[in-house]
C-alpha cells in the first residue's frame, strides 16, 4: 500500500475510474449480446434498432479509451454483417 499522501489519492482515483470503466465495458458487452440474441431470433427490425444503440456504446468506449479503435471497428463490423445477412 502507498505511504505518500498523493500516492494514496492516486490509488483512490484509479479505483474509481476502474469501476466506471468496468461498468461501461460491461454495458457495451450486454448491448452486443442483445443484438446477437435478436439476430439468432431472426428479428430484423429490433436487431437494426438495437444495433444503432450498440454502435453508440462501442463508439463511446473507444472515445474514452476503454477499448482500442480497431477493436471497436471490428465489433461494429461483425455485428453489422450479422444484421445485414438477416435481411438478405
Amino acid at each position: 500500500m502507498a505511504n505518500i499522501k498523493s500516492a494514496m489519492k492516486r490509488v483512490d482515483t484509479s479505483n474509481k475510474k476502474r469501476l466506471q470503466n468496468n461498468a461501461q465495458k460491461s454495458e457495451m458487452r450486454s448491448q452486443i449480446k442483445r443484438v446477437e440474441k435478436l439476430v439468432e431470433a431472426n428479428d430484423v427490425e429490433s436487431a437494426k434498432t438495437a444495433l444503432q444503440t450498440t454502435v453508440k456504446h462501442i463508439d463511446k468506449a473507444v472515445q474514452k479509451g476503454i477499448i482500442h479503435q480497431n477493436n471497436g471497428d471490428r465489433q461494429k463490423s461483425r455485428l453489422a454483417k450479422k444484421v445485414n445477412n438477416l435481411g438478405a
